[in-house]
């Protein structure tokens, strides 16, 4: 996954709470096995007037014009901002590999779901959290001026809008993780000298945990 030091990009509102895993991708979505492929299908059945099935064409579909994410000045978005409780329902990760491929790299919301916010970190999208006073005001910002770009600098853990900086938290680890690109495969892989090295004395010690018999 791509490395983040800092994500600057056009901001898109989506203001609900507790919007669920299933609206985020829905099911009939979920029955590749590909992990690439659903971005067209982000939010389908907001996005669009008809019903979405896997394969078809988006580009011949008919908008919703009403839906917040297709509106001109929201084209083209890397950062969403969202209200409490983001990602709840059920665990499926296709939910973020659709606001990944969608273009999203930062979600900024006052709370996430546990398992979605975890997908998250594990995809290379950057789940930032916001008091609910603060998300209020970014809020009113776009509402005042819509289409703003916004900076986020991971390394400094700030969010930057046109008269706001605000810091958030994140976990030390989780932040090395999207800092290098890794997740926990990566992480383990860019160990495989020293687990190689500690086999190979293991293997001349221990040499019994080694043998088998076809």
């Amino acid at each position: 996954m791509r490395k983040i030091s800092t994500i600057e990009g056009i901001v898109a509102t989506l203001k609900q709470a507790n919007i669920d895993t299933d609206a985020i991708m829905p099911k009939q979505f979920l029955k590749s096995i590909k992990r690439t492929g659903y971005g067209a299908f982000l939010f389908d059945a907001w996005r669009y007037l008809d019903k979405g099935e896997l394969g078809m064409d988006c580009r011949k579909r008919p908008i919703n014009p009403d839906f917040s994410l297709n509106k001109a000045e929201f084209q083209g978005a890397t950062i969403l901002l969202t209200q409490k409780n983001f990602g709840c329902g059920s665990s499926r990760e296709h939910a973020v590999w659709g606001l990944v491929e969608y273009g999203f790299q930062a979600i900024i919301a006052p709370s996430f779901a546990d398992i979605f916010f975890n997908n998250s970190i594990k995809n290379g999208l950057l789940p930032i959290v916001l008091s609910e006073r603060e998300i209020d005001t970014l809020f009113d910002e776009i509402e005042k001026h819509p289409g703003t770009q916004w900076k986020i600098d991971l390394n400094q853990q700030t969010v930057i809008s046109n008269h706001y900086q605000y810091i958030f938290n994140i976990d030390a680890s989780d932040k090395e993780k999207l800092q290098n690109g890794l997740d926990e495969i990566g992480i383990t892989l860019a160990k495989s000298k020293k687990i190689k090295e500690y086999e190979a004395k293991r293997s001349q010690s221990e040499p019994w945990v080694y043998s088998f018999h076809t």
